[in-house]
């Protein structure tokens, strides 16, 4: 069995307790216009290329005649030659074996930390018999386990994975299902419906927040009073903008130049005020 991932990061502070190892699925079926993770979001393999970084050396074109041009397969073979990370590939199907392997890795700092395996994207639950391979494998071998999700999947999704996984972060973008049809592409009613059902039912169900600025920051006492009727903690996580130049590497334009990024002492005195707790880690 294979997955499709785009970047498995070592040593990870922000996806769970501890030091964890965080694996990214390719693929995600919503849209927020304030992704910093664009490469994410389609399911097939994607060549990034960052202009500024070109020499105009032509050891891709040496390398592979089709490459800028129409022919382009999005293989990844120019990238591999490419001397100075003017492209990057994203996006590889890897074997669950070999994940499992990378991330049994670090299994001392695990335990010394209190951390584990995290999965994330994209959305992982789209690839739902991967994930609970992998889940497994680690809980065989004592390693905590978290799955990062914004629930926009059959319940059954969920399922596979209960009995593998010690901590569910839920990510919440909005209550009114007008802005967040506005602001991430899709209802928010299977969302909403999944977050009451994985509280009644998993061991340790985690919400977050994004907060944005003019898009959903009026949505934060809903979103907070929506959890707190659930009896389960919510994180905020600030709006940053880091991850835009991955856009023009797509060649794709970014919506939201114009938002302000909030501070880390304005986020954490709103979560202050809403007795909610704030992740510094990017949204």
């Amino acid at each position: 069995m294979y997955a499709v991932i785009f970047d498995i990061q070592r040593f990870s502070l922000h996806d769970g307790p501890g030091i964890r190892t965080t694996v990214f699925f390719k693929g995600c079926n919503l849209r927020c216009l304030w992704c910093h993770n664009p490469e994410s979001q389609s399911p097939e393999p994607e060549l990034m290329f960052y202009a500024d970084k070109c020499t105009g050396c032509g050891k891709c074109r040496a390398f592979c005649e089709k490459a800028f041009t129409e022919l382009c397969e999005r293989c990844g073979k120019c990238a591999s030659v490419c001397p100075c990370g003017a492209k990057e590939q994203s996006g590889r199907k890897e074997e669950v074996k070999e994940i499992v392997k990378t991330a049994l890795r670090d299994i001392p700092f695990y335990k010394t930390s209190g951390g584990g395996v995290t999965l994330s994207g994209g959305e992982p639950l789209l690839q739902a018999d991967a994930c609970a391979e992998i889940l497994r494998e680690c809980k065989k071998n004592g390693v905590h386990t978290a799955v990062e999700t914004a629930g926009n999947v059959p319940f059954s999704a969920f399922e596979k994975l209960l009995p593998h996984t010690d901590l569910f972060l839920f990510d919440l973008k909005g209550i009114n299902p007008v802005l967040h049809k506005q602001n991430v592409g899709v209802s928010n009613s299977l969302i909403l419906e999944n977050a009451g059902r994985l509280s009644q039912t998993a061991k340790d169900v985690r919400f977050r927040m994004p907060y944005i600025p003019g898009y959903n920051s009026d949505e934060v006492f809903a979103v907070c009073e929506f959890v707190r009727a659930l009896d389960k903690p919510l994180e905020l996580m600030a709006y940053h903008d880091i991850g835009t130049g991955k856009y023009a590497s797509l060649g794709r334009e970014y919506s939201l130049k114009d938002v302000r990024v909030p501070s880390a002492r304005e986020m954490e005195n709103l979560a202050r005020e809403l007795g909610v707790m704030f992740n510094p880690a990017f949204v």
